[in-house]
């Protein structure tokens, strides 16, 4: 048993030293060959041959490799226009939220020069509903009986502008009756020349003054203001002297009336105005009777 393994093993030695014998023998015969020209030649005409195929794999390879690259940058490039998309909305809401602070610090600025230049006590109120313009001229705002509010407070706008009085208030809100309200009428007076008027509201918007001396010069752009006639007898105007209420836009003159008119711009935008100031300490118009019965001063 053991010699015939012994000799299976020889044969299997045998084999493979034929074969490494074999294959050297290829190696060195081809490394003999590979150095003479007719191979060269054969191998240059191979690789000629075959140069347009290397080419156009190269080609191929080098298209397809532009093709990923360029979705590769599609990709990114979509990313980042997202990016910018939302970064561009966040800066456009930012922008609009720092105008209206903007207008709304400027609005409470003016407002606040208006309530230290005046001598009178007010408090801020913001308006938080608005009439309908064809059915009345009136505000609510967000300050009422709680706040120290009363009816016939007088209000102003912006700039010392008169803007209405208090004609209604609950605990906590409060109507306010501008004077563009058909039933508003003050009295005004031209400052040009101290001459007064009535001044009448108008569903429209303009403001009408009524019942001026005929013979007195009414110019375009005079500026009128609240008289504040006091007659005497504890009865004084319901507005205080001097508020501004508008600017002459038109004079109508009729040669033979007594009296003329002249339609007026408010000077506070009272379609638009958001925050008012309402004066709590001034006390205008026809005083209370002391006494139940008691009769009314005569002026």
């Amino acid at each position: 048993m053991s010699a015939f393994i012994s000799s299976r093993s020889s044969r299997l030695a045998r084999r493979r030293a034929i074969v490494y014998a074999v294959l050297l023998s290829i190696t060195v015969g081809c490394m003999a060959v590979s150095g003479s020209s007719s191979v060269r030649e054969l191998q240059s005409g191979v690789a000629f041959a075959f140069r347009p195929l290397q080419v156009a794999a190269s080609g191929v390879a080098q298209t397809i490799g532009s093709v990923v690259a360029s979705i590769r940058e599609i990709d990114s490039l979509r990313q980042d226009n997202v990016a910018l998309q939302a970064e561009n909305a966040r800066l456009a809401a930012d922008n609009a939220r720092l105008q209206e602070v903007q207008h709304e610090n400027d609005l409470l600025t003016a407002l606040l020069a208006v309530k230290t230049g005046t001598t009178f006590h007010t408090i801020a109120a913001t308006v938080i509903a608005r009439e309908r313009p064809e059915i009345g001229r009136i505000v609510t705002i967000d300050r009422g009986t709680n706040d120290g509010l009363a009816v016939g407070d007088v209000v102003v706008a912006a700039g010392g502008a008169l803007a209405g009085r208090v004609t209604d208030a609950s605990s906590t809100t409060a109507h306010v009756t501008l004077i563009n309200d058909p039933s508003s009428t003050v009295t005004g007076m031209v400052e040009s020349n101290r001459v007064t008027g009535d001044v009448t509201g108008q569903l429209g918007g303009v403001l009408v003054m009524e019942n001026i001396e005929a013979t007195a010069r009414v110019n375009i752009g005079d500026q009128v203001v609240t008289a504040g006639i006091d007659l005497g007898n504890g009865i004084r105007s319901p507005y205080p002297k001097g508020l501004l209420i508008g600017q002459v836009v038109d004079v109508q003159r009729d040669a033979n009336a007594i009296v003329q008119t002249a339609f007026l711009e408010p000077t506070a935008d009272l379609d638009r105005v958001e925050y008012l100031l309402v004066i709590t300490d001034y006390q205008g118009g026809l005083p209370l009777p002391s006494a139940p019965g008691s009769p009314l001063p005569s002026p």
